[in-house]
């Protein structure tokens, strides 16, 4: 006897996007508007796999500049140097700031691997039309949710330390090309 998914389409609601309630479509061909927010209902989205799959694919291949260029170049008197990612964790856990070389290396460098893991995984199982560990998948799609929304320490630890550096009046921090790949694709 084999399982059969539950869904929400199966169940005859659909879900908005805008507020998240789910209701009854209005007809069978065109779901209406939400009855809370008033945003018009879509039964699925067509080719959502294949978008997703391609931003998977997209966000893989920025992985790599986001961590391998630049993120700043702080310029003093004496030189001009560089800084990646990685180099920020090195240099801020050399210099007795381990905690934020920890948050920085966990939001910036750790979290965004595991979460396109997490979403291989994910689009994988549904692809094969996976119908074991429903919940335990379902749990795993809201935690990415909250991370997506709340993933930007990273940015914060870079700001304090632009900051600390701008304290001193014969030094700047400007910001280089890897800054702009590892936002771009992390929300």
């Amino acid at each position: 006897m084999t399982a059969v998914a539950r869904t929400g389409l199966r169940e005859g609601l659909v879900s908005c996007e805008a507020c998240g309630l789910l209701s009854r479509p209005v007809g069978a061909e065109e779901p209406g508007e939400c009855p809370r927010c008033g945003e018009v209902l879509e039964f699925r989205r067509r080719d959502a796999i294949q978008r997703t799959w391609a931003l998977v694919i997209a966000a893989a291949i920025c992985y790599l500049p986001a961590n391998i260029l630049p993120v700043m170049r702080t310029t003093t008197l004496t030189s001009e140097e560089p800084d990646t990612i990685i180099s920020g964790v090195v240099y801020l856990y050399t210099s007795g700031s381990w905690y934020l070389a920890l948050i920085l290396l966990v939001a910036s460098v750790m979290i965004p691997l595991a979460k396109l893991a997490a979403l291989v995984y994910l689009l994988v199982t549904v692809q094969r039309g996976s119908v074991r560990n429903n919940r335990e998948r379902a749990r795993l799609y809201r935690v990415l949710e909250i991370i997506g929304r709340c993933r930007w320490s990273d940015v914060f630890v870079a700001t304090f330390v632009v900051a600390l550096i701008q304290l001193e009046p014969l030094m700047s921090v400007s910001p280089e090309s890897g800054s702009c790949s590892s936002r771009r694709w992390s929300s």
